[in-house]
């Protein structure tokens, strides 16, 4: 099934994994319209952000569960040394960084990641993980290139984060 993600002017259509074409709205809606489902966002479409403190924000800060009576900021330092954890609350903790990262857009992490648990939740992401803080090929979106982008509104708020054309974020 393609969709046509409309950012006001700009659109690009996907087609599984993979971007089908990019180009003005009207354009794209002319050529796919009767064949795609239409996904509308008042935004701007951008390739999405790489997080080159990926590895510090995943396995060196825990990411307090909500049900925790531990606030909501990631826990660093002697906060962090307190709370003796394992490889299973590390990968709890992974998962909900990840969810933090998706939401503001981001496509692609800098790595290596050393923890088995914080490694197994990025792969599972589908995000694109690069050696160190070298940014991932291309950086732009390209026909027939990886389905990885997100929208932001003018203030700077993403709406939608697309990985490898799967909607993994969005506002509702």
């Amino acid at each position: 099934m393609l969709t046509l993600h409309r950012a006001r002017a700009d659109a690009v259509v996907i087609d599984g994994d993979r971007i089908a074409a990019l180009g003005p709205y009207e354009d794209l809606r002319t050529a796919y319209g009767d064949r795609a489902r239409l996904r509308d966002w008042d935004g701007t479409l951008t390739p999405g952000r790489h997080e080159p403190d990926a590895p510090a924000l995943l396995e060196a800060a825990y990411w307090p569960d909500p049900r925790e009576d531990l606030g909501s900021a990631p826990l660093t330092g002697e906060a962090l040394a307190a709370l003796g954890m394992t490889e299973v609350r590390w990968g709890a903790s992974a998962r909900r960084g990840l969810q933090r990262l998706l939401a503001a857009g981001t496509t692609s992490l800098a790595g290596p990641f050393t923890r088995p648990s914080v490694r197994t939740a990025v792969d599972r992401s589908g995000l694109r993980v690069s050696a160190g803080d070298a940014l991932p090929d291309p950086r732009t979106l390209t026909v027939s290139g990886r389905a990885d982008f997100a929208v932001y509104d003018d203030e700077g708020n993403c709406l939608v984060t697309c990985i490898a054309g799967r909607m993994v974020h969005r506002v509702r």
